[in-house]
């Protein structure tokens, strides 16, 4: 790699760490305005190390005439994460007192909307770490939108070429440069945290928790300010208010922006939002009346208990209303498999994502009437896009490196020591970016505390591979890569 484009790309780190530092500036506000002053100088000294260093990335200024090859913007989302996480961490060190790995993981979890915490005693922690961890959520959230946009695309794993049509608006005609596209979802995007922050406010929770909520909510990342998550709050309306948020950050945001740039039924046509939609309604409808003739629950409540639990792991949240693996066998197994459903592409959600589901469904459809007309020439098209060659052979590569990532994570933690429920468990919500697991460990009523400090590790790397969609990583080992 060419020193002018090692500079460029220290440049643009430097930019990403001057605006973590000035963000610091949150937490110490928020501290100030609760009157915990002993926290403020952990903020303070991280924001001071992390402003330095990112000036010092920035001091010998950005080379002219150099521009970012794709193969250089992989190296540079991949190194981005590592870099932002590493200094993230910092104030948890400081104000926890927890080892760095500890600190590591839960930022890591954060910034990728994963959820899964090591932290316990929430509903007493300091109002600086809490907001910081949401922060973290919300910031990793829409710089996933963004890579979702501009960066998967060139790797053809995301799956934004089969919407990037006019029949969501969204061609060149409509949006030339990246940079207005960036402007609109991110004015989007902070809408609709300020409306989650009122909803949930109105709701019953204080205006604290209504900031925290709403930001891990639409970022589909689920930290809470409770150890208990959301069944912390009984108000059934704080519940379907967290649902909301968690299907808006699920839908694909350049939808959104086609919506508020004149195409009003931009997500109504979309088959990726009526699939992705219209699997949620039938798994509430179907899974709530089995908890109910399974439970002392009414019909209502089972049917929010579920409504909240099932969206929370399908958008790969990781909020928990009540400890649903105590539900019985089928409860348990269904949840695994809802693990790696997904959201949409171009949303803050994890997972394989609907459309890929969708895609192989028209796929299966297609080769069974092959084999029944094998003279026939069958077309096959999905959201109004002719399935090539192309598109197939990505799908296949990434669900095949997504499913062995998984598997081999699971074989490692368990040389590690770990019980194979946990181990297995443990990896898909790591790589699907989910938060908890199953089993006593994990679960949703346990945490990942215990977990020893290599398994810690190993999910970190879990969560990162999950959150950049794996290929965009993986092609950083390759020696194609590093040719000039």
């Amino acid at each position: 790699m060419a020193l002018s484009t090692l500079r460029i790309i220290g440049f643009i780190l430097g930019i990403f760490l001057i605006t973590l530092a000035i963000s610091m500036l949150i937490p110490m506000l928020t501290l100030l305005i609760f009157e915990r002053r002993d926290d403020l100088s952990a903020f303070g000294w991280s924001s001071l190390i992390t402003l330095v260093t990112g000036l010092l990335m920035v001091m010998p200024g950005r080379p002219a005439h150099v521009h970012l090859r794709p193969r250089d913007m992989y190296f540079l989302t991949t190194a981005s994460w590592v870099v932002v996480c590493f200094f993230a961490a910092l104030p948890m060190v400081l104000i926890q007192h927890i080892s760095y790995t500890d600190s590591f993981f839960e930022t890591m979890s954060g910034i990728t909307t994963t959820g899964s915490t090591v932290l316990t005693g929430l509903d007493h922690a300091s109002p600086g770490l809490l907001i910081w961890r949401s922060m973290l959520h919300w910031l990793g959230g829409i710089g996933f939108i963004g890579m979702a946009v501009a960066i998967l695309p060139l790797l053809r794993v995301g799956g934004m070429r089969l919407f990037q049509s006019e029949s969501s608006d969204w061609g060149e005609k409509v949006m030339p440069r990246s940079h207005m596209a960036a402007k609109y979802i991110l004015l989007i995007y902070s809408a609709f945290t300020a409306i989650g922050t009122g909803l949930f406010w109105l709701a019953g929770m204080t205006p604290f928790e209504a900031v925290n909520h709403s930001m891990a909510a639409l970022s589909t990342g689920g930290f809470s300010t409770s150890d208990s998550s959301l069944a912390h709050w009984t108000q059934p309306a704080v519940h379907w208010v967290s649902v909301l948020l968690m299907m808006l950050g699920s839908l694909p945001f350049t939808l959104y922006v086609a919506s508020v740039r004149g195409n009003r039924k931009a997500l109504l046509r979309d088959h990726q939002v009526r699939g992705f939609v219209g699997f949620l309604l039938v798994t509430w409808l179907v899974f709530g009346t089995w908890l109910w003739a399974n439970s002392d629950n009414s019909w209502l409540d089972a049917f929010r208990i579920v409504a909240v639990n099932v969206t929370s792991v399908v958008t790969t949240t990781g909020f928990a209303l009540g400890d649903y693996t105590q539900w019985g066998s089928f409860a348990v197994l269904l949840f695994f498999y809802l693990t790696f459903v997904g959201g949409c592409s171009g949303s803050t959600a994890g997972g394989l994502k609907i459309f890929r589901f969708q895609v192989a469904y028209v796929l299966l459809k297609a080769n069974l009437q092959q084999l029944v007309h094998p003279r026939a020439v069958i077309k096959q098209q999905y959201n109004k896009h002719n399935l090539d060659e192309d598109i197939v052979r990505s799908l296949i590569t990434f669900s095949f490196f997504f499913t062995v990532t998984i598997g081999v994570i699971a074989l490692g933690l368990t040389l590690i020591g770990l019980d194979w429920v946990t181990a297995l468990t443990g990896a898909a919500t790591a790589v699907c970016n989910v938060g908890p697991g199953l089993g006593p460990i994990i679960g949703p009523a346990g945490n990942f505390s215990t977990l020893p400090d290599a398994a810690k590790w190993l999910l970190t790397v879990g969560m990162l591979l999950g959150r950049l969609e794996i290929l965009t990583v993986l092609v950083l080992f390759t020696k194609a890569f590093w040719k000039h």
